[in-house]
């Protein structure tokens, strides 16, 4: 199931900024549950439920997203459709309300996600559902390919698994996020995580320094002021390193689909890892932008990705042994639209 991205849409930017705000997201009727935390904080999870003996599957949003993100209405619409059942735990901060602890989240977070999908999968036995499946995008991407690969075996509870846009090399990517067009999605990001953060200092005051907070004008400086000193890592360099997604691929044991676009501008195509273990199918497409992948005529559709992915997870996972050579693991397309 190639990506041959439509020929009124060219270019990596138009890729990414067009369907996240140009296409109508389809509509779902979320079920939110609150969950505590292990620290006593909460977390929102908004569901769709699905019929009986049919899969669970677990979105994990991207950087400052959330179940209304043009992705998640996309995917969770198609799930419904099907019948499946659906979850998207909203990452500290990113459901609507300021979390209680003194932490947000970030893309090595896999504590974080280990709980969250042990607690699913309970909900999977008790609903009866046939398979778990877990996916995530960007930011959400990187976190569950770190929990993938640092958990090897015990990750098995989940059946499958697909990362879409993750920051696989974090250090190339923030640097790509820092130079000319792409300043914009930084300032889009900063934008709200700044006003989360001065809400997190009024909550605990002192927490880090507000001056060097407001004066960042890019993702190193947030992560070095903000995200890498909450969250035990000494600074930016640190964070980017030791959090990358690419340092464990050739860890990860469960059928796992890495789908990132060779024009993404959140990570040039140079950063894209080559091999990765055997369970691992790298899906490199030309075109697609970041977490973009429209299609159709104009204006267009959202619904090749939840296609994709969830059909990777229903039945492409078994075939990955003749889908792609044991020692590299990696599909390359080179399709234009």
């Amino acid at each position: 199931m190639s990506y041959i991205a439509p020929r009124w849409l060219p270019g990596g930017h138009l890729q990414t900024i067009y369907p996240a705000t140009f296409i109508r997201k389809p509509e779902v009727a979320f079920r939110r549950e609150r969950w505590t935390a292990p620290d006593d904080d909460f977390v929102d999870v908004d569901f769709v439920d699905g019929l009986p003996g049919r899969p669970l599957v677990v979105l994990f949003h991207g950087l400052e997203g959330s179940s209304d993100s043009h992705y998640a209405r996309a995917l969770m619409a198609e799930i419904k459709r099907r019948g499946w059942h659906g979850a998207i735990p909203h990452f500290r901060g990113c459901s609507g309300e300021i979390n209680l602890a003194p932490r947000f989240y970030h893309s090595g977070d896999s504590a974080e996600l280990d709980w969250i999908l042990r607690r699913l999968k309970q909900r999977q036995q008790d609903l009866g559902a046939t398979h778990f499946y877990a996916t995530g995008v960007s930011l959400g991407a990187n976190a569950l390919l770190r929990w993938l690969g640092e958990s090897q075996h015990q990750a098995e509870i989940v059946d499958a698994a697909c990362a879409v846009s993750a920051p696989l090399d974090l250090a190339g990517g923030g640097a790509a996020l820092a130079s000319g067009f792409n300043r914009l999605y930084t300032w889009v990001f900063l934008r709200t995580m700044r006003s989360k953060s001065l809400l997190k200092l009024a909550q605990f005051p002192g927490l880090f320094d507000r001056e060097a907070l407001l004066a960042a004008r890019d993702l190193y400086a947030f992560d070095n002021v903000v995200t890498a000193p909450l969250h035990g890592y000494r600074d930016t360099d640190d964070y980017w390193q030791r959090a990358s997604a690419r340092h464990v691929l050739h860890d990860i044991t469960v059928p796992t689909l890495v789908l990132n676009a060779r024009n993404d501008p959140f990570l040039p195509a140079q950063h894209l890892p080559q091999t990765a273990a055997p369970a691992v199918l790298l899906d490199y497409p030309q075109h697609g932008g970041h977490v973009g992948f429209a299609n159709g005529a104009a204006p267009g559709r959202l619904d090749w990705l939840p296609q994709r992915l969830l059909n990777f997870l229903e039945g492409k996972a078994g075939e990955l042994a003749t889908a792609a050579p044991p020692a590299m693991g990696i599909a390359q397309e080179a399709h234009h639209g």
